[in-house]
């Protein structure tokens, strides 16, 4: 290890669920939540009093996560502020992505170790089910919550005019399950075993969240393989293959907090070893931003790069770790995280410590800072008894499969050197991306599909990602919509529609799919 650098340890975590307030007129805004578990995260070190708060005052760094209750114009500011902090220290805001948690957490590690900071806070919260309350309260700005001159939320800010939006397609509940689709014909699954498959892994992660204090869910029954894939009125289709029960879960009032220092200054406050859990390093990069322009969906490239670089990083092999937490707002996202380090979903270590999104509840962008609480807790208990290092690996994801981050974390340090001085992936994947025909005319044939349902159960639009098909091979990728009721129906059978062939064509803007072509 170079003689410059210092040995990062994470030395705190804090966790905050606060169910109990939803629907007060008290309830606590997210920079309240963000402070509480600051609060619990400095508590949780042990330390005496006069030793806290001379750790709160050698914070030289504040990472927030965003967040999309409640859109501070400076949040790291505020928390400074709050926490009576100096001014000269780094402070940063991440993007809206759920790969930010990995981001800032690696960030900060790197800093500590690189002496830029003495102690880094990384902290995040949601409070949308307040939110939601208040409003349907009509009790909306509410009044004890930090003032903003703009409330227009993460939500309601304007989407782009590209060919997704033309195509009303984009959101997260329809490009994650064209990856499904599209990694349920590559795997040449039926469509009944690949939604078992998710109803069973799905069933699995209910019962990891249902046991968890700050779950969202924790101490509810746990929703079983057939309530989470039996399409019924509670656990309609939203769309396809994912009823409700497969989507992310996001109305939560949850916050996290980790704290970083350095071995030398832990062991000056007196910081029990037993508390200390090393940081080893991570990666993260991004794909295009616009799914329609990567080069396929049966699997994600910064996914899997984001996994493979972490490894490397850190001189491990799959074989080495011991705990992980892939992030699940929908089945998709573990199943390629599985697949590709070569996982079961079943019956070998299980793939989260969480629940995921819809179990534990999907914390706005910060589902996986409680990953990486759960999983330094997880170590501290192994490191009591294990005899040899223990390790957990996060991995984060952002977007539409857009953006990931994994880090990894151990019982004990790094033996060859000292914590990497960079990520060793570029911010973005080269652009690798078929040619695009905006305004697509010809036989096409399916790439990728799914079906969005309105809430009383019928079909409303199907979704085609497609091929242009000349007759002598595939051409040019395509996005279309599917109004035809022949078509919506077969995108709606038992029957795989990947790879099947029709007809598409441009109206008022809109490219169009269809099995049959309408007689002249």
């Amino acid at each position: 290890m170079s003689s410059s650098a210092e040995i990062p340890i994470l030395v705190g975590i804090g966790e905050i669920n606060d169910r109990a307030s939803k629907g007060r007129d008290d309830a606590a805004e997210p920079l309240t939540l963000m402070l509480r578990a600051i609060g619990a995260a400095i508590q949780d070190t042990t330390l005496t009093p006069d030793a806290a708060q001379k750790l709160q005052s050698a914070i030289e760094s504040v990472s927030v996560v965003a967040n999309w209750t409640w859109p501070y114009p400076d949040a790291p500011g505020l928390l400074v502020r709050r926490l009576g902090l100096p001014k000269a220290i780094h402070t940063i805001e991440s993007h809206h992505g759920g790969d930010s948690p990995g981001k800032l957490f690696d960030e900060a590690a790197r800093r500590v170790a690189h002496r830029m900071s003495k102690v880094a806070v990384v902290t995040g919260a949601e409070a949308l089910a307040s939110l939601e309350a208040f409003k349907k309260a009509k009790n909306f700005p509410p009044p004890h919550w930090t003032k903003l001159d703009d409330h227009t939320s993460f939500w309601d800010r304007e989407r782009p005019d590209d060919l997704g939006s033309r195509h009303f397609l984009g959101a997260p509940i329809q490009v994650y399950p064209l990856y499904e689709a599209a990694f349920r014909a590559h795997m040449k699954q039926k469509l009944a075993e690949n939604h078992k498959e998710s109803a069973d892994l799905y069933a699995d992660f209910a019962q990891v969240a249902a046991k968890l204090p700050f779950s969202w869910s924790y101490g509810q029954e746990p929703e079983t393989a057939e309530s989470i894939g039996t399409v019924t009125k509670r656990n309609r289709m939203i769309c396809s293959p994912y009823p409700l029960l497969m989507n992310a879960f996001n109305t939560v009032n949850l916050a996290a907090a980790c704290i970083i220092t350095t071995t030398s200054f832990a062991r000056e406050l007196g910081i029990p070893e037993t508390k200390w859990i090393y940081p080893l390093g991570g990666a993260g990069t991004s794909d295009a931003s616009r799914f329609w322009e990567r080069p396929y969906f049966h699997a994600s490239r910064s996914l899997s790069e984001s996994l493979d670089a972490a490894l490397k990083a850190t001189e491990l092999q799959t074989k080495d770790i011991d705990l992980f937490d892939f992030y699940s707002c929908f089945p998709i996202v573990p199943k390629l995280a599985a697949h590709h380090l070569g996982l079961p979903l079943h019956g070998g270590k299980p793939i989260t410590v969480l629940g995921g999104l819809t179990s534990f509840g999907g914390a706005g962008n910060n589902y996986s800072m409680h990953a990486i609480a759960e999983i330094t807790r997880q170590l501290r208990a192994r490191k009591q008894t294990a005899s040899k290092a223990q390790h957990g690996l996060v991995l984060t994801n952002g977007g539409v499969l857009s953006y990931h981050h994994t880090v990894i974390l151990s019982t004990q340090p790094r033996l060859d050197s000292s914590y990497p001085g960079w990520n060793p992936l570029p911010s973005h994947l080269n652009d690798d991306h078929p040619i695009i025909e905006e305004h697509a005319e010809g036989g096409g044939v399916i790439e990728t599909y799914t079906v969005q349902f309105g809430r009383d159960g019928s079909p409303a639009m199907g979704f085609v990602v497609g091929r242009l098909h000349d007759g002598s091979g595939d051409g040019a990728r395509f996005v279309a919509n599917v109004e035809d009721a022949y078509t919506l129906q077969q995108l709606c059978s038992d029957t795989e529609q990947v790879g099947k062939r029709g007809w598409v064509s441009t109206e008022s803007g809109r490219n169009l799919f269809v099995f049959k072509q309408a007689k002249i």
